[in-house]
Formats: C-alpha cells, structure tokens, sequence
C-alpha cells in the first residue's frame, strides 16, 4: 500500500480539536480522516494510525510527506516499536546486520 499523510491545520475549535490527520492510499483512492489537536503526541499520533490505518491494510510499502520529515522519521520509528519490529541499519563498513 502507498499510503500519502498530510495535515490539515488552522481550523476552529471543534470538541477540542483543531486539525485533521487525512490518510489517502494512493492506489485504491481510499481516504482517511482522524480529528486531532495540533499539539497531539508523536505516540498519539502512532496509536491512531495503528488502529485506523495499519490495522485495515497492514504493513505498508510507502508513506509520503509532503513537508514534515523529521515527524515522517519518528512517526515510523514510534510505529516500528509499537508493533514490535526491529530495526537494524546497514552501514558499508558493518555488513553484518543478520544477527
């Protein structure tokens, strides 16, 4: 699934929620909207994209952001750790990442 993630902000006050969360699987066209408030957690974030998204499709092939990398990097990161995967880094000089 390739999945683009994009944020709309600077809405008004609605139940103590000031932005949406949209989630548009670039394939099927299906799209995903979550109520958030712009200050919300990374790991509140993750857990509603858990439940939401990943749970519906599974494990995905592609995530897009369009502006927030550093939020894309701990957004992934969260989510690898919530659902128990094991990241290890390949680096040139340390080809040994099978152990």
């Amino acid at each position: 699934m390739y999945l683009i993630m994009n944020f709309i902000t600077k809405l008004l006050l609605v139940a103590e929620k000031n932005a949406i969360l949209v989630a548009c699987n670039r394939l099927s066209k299906i799209t995903h909207f979550a109520a958030i408030t712009k200050e919300m957690l990374v790991e509140d974030l993750v857990r509603l994209f858990r439940d939401n998204v990943w749970k519906p499709y599974g494990l995905l092939e592609s995530v897009i952001f369009d502006k927030i990398l550093q939020l894309a990097v701990k957004l992934t990161k969260k989510l690898n750790k919530m659902l128990g995967i094991e990241i290890r880094l390949l680096t040139f000089f340390y080809l040994q990442t099978n152990r």
